[in-house]
Parts: structure tokens; C-alpha cells; sequence
């Protein structure tokens, strides 16, 4: 899916703001075992229909086969390549990070019935509440211009520092792979 990093720039965000320890929108979200042998990064957007394609039908095994057993850690990183997908972040953002990826599956799952619909953002909020979010913290959330230069800024740092110029793209044992791969290929990957 195409950057739009730059054109996101261009309609008023401002420099990244540096994060607060305490600030739970910007805490890492990972799953499995902090004390892991591997670490995979992944950046992804909540608008692209590869990074939906790859949270329906890879990562369940990747979780089952090596983030479950305790072998792999996992961190979600927000590289929104359009505004419906850093509102969406924003919003997941809010949320408890015990509901984090419940509500990315969520996201992904039914990326076509709010992504691309008119009122995208009243179909984001229908999704939120049923995560349990109220109506006040979503509105918070996708208002929150502090919470949107971090997203940017992070995702600008992973442009300028790895590279990374698609989604979904994975950082495994520092280096980073572009484009989804079938669950074969990570295990080839990780086994390394």
C-alpha cells in the first residue's frame, strides 16, 4: 500500500512528541513472552488489505506455533498510510492493552464495512463500543492531536531508520522483510 507519511505531514502534524513513560496510548502493545528468544516487529496499517489478509490467515498460526509456547514475542507498531488508518490506530490506542489486539483482529476482520464506506468514522465508532469503548473516549480519541504526531512520528522514525516503505513489513533479527508471507516462510525465517 502506498506512503502517504508525507502527505500526512502536509495537512498540519506536527514534529513527533517525545513519549511519557506513564502514557498508556503509547505503550508498547506485544504479545507473548517478554523474555522471549525472537522479537518480530510488525508495521502494519489498518486500511491495507494485505495487512488484513495476513492478521486473518497467517498470524493465528504464528500465534499458536510460536508466540503461545512462549518462543516469540510480538510488537504491533502503527504505520498508517492513510488517515482512516491512523484514526483507527488512535482509537485502538485507547483502548486497554488487553483489548489491543482483540480490537486490531476486529479492525482487520472488517476492514471492508468500515475502511472504505462514507461515514467511516460512525462505522469505527460501532466497532469501538462493541470493544467497550463510550462514545466521550472515542470522541477523545479521534480528536487527539498529541496521540496523532506520536503515530506519525514513530511510524516516520521506522521510514527513516528501517526503511520500511510497506505493509505489512516485519522486523526479524534486524532485518526487515516487506510484504505478507504464508506462516511456511516465518518459520523458515525464525528457525534461522
Amino acid at each position: 500500500m502506498a506512503i502517504l507519511r508525507r502527505s500526512l505531514l502536509a495537512v498540519g502534524f506536527a514534529a513527533p512528541v517525545s513519549s511519557a513513560p506513564d502514557d498508556a496510548r503509547r505503550a508498547e502493545r506485544s504479545l507473548g513472552n517478554p523474555h522471549a528468544r525472537q522479537t518480530v516487529v510488525e508495521w502494519f496499517s489498518l486500511t491495507c488489505p494485505h495487512c488484513a489478509a495476513f492478521a486473518r490467515d497467517v498470524f493465528p498460526d504464528i500465534r499458536a506455533r510460536w508466540i503461545t509456547p512462549g518462543n516469540l514475542r510480538w510488537v504491533f507498531d502503527d504505520f498508517p498510510t492513510d488517515m482512516a488508518a491512523l484514526q483507527a490506530a488512535m482509537v485502538a490506542r485507547y483502548l486497554p492493552p488487553d483489548r489491543y489486539e482483540r480490537f486490531l483482529t476486529t479492525l482487520f476482520v472488517a476492514q471492508d464495512r468500515w475502511a472504505y464506506v462514507d461515514n467511516n468514522k460512525e462505522a469505527l465508532w460501532r466497532l469501538a463500543n462493541d470493544a467497550g469503548m463510550d462514545r466521550a473516549t472515542f470522541e477523545r480519541a479521534v480528536v487527539d492531536t498529541e496521540l496523532r504526531d506520536w503515530i506519525v512520528g514513530q511510524a516516520m522514525d521506522a521510514e527513516s531508520r528501517w526503511h520500511v516503505s510497506a505493509t505489512p513489513s516485519f522486523l526479524i533479527a534486524d532485518r526487515v522483510y516487506e510484504g505478507a508471507m504464508p506462516a511456511s516462510e516465518f518459520a523458515r525465517l525464525l528457525a534461522r
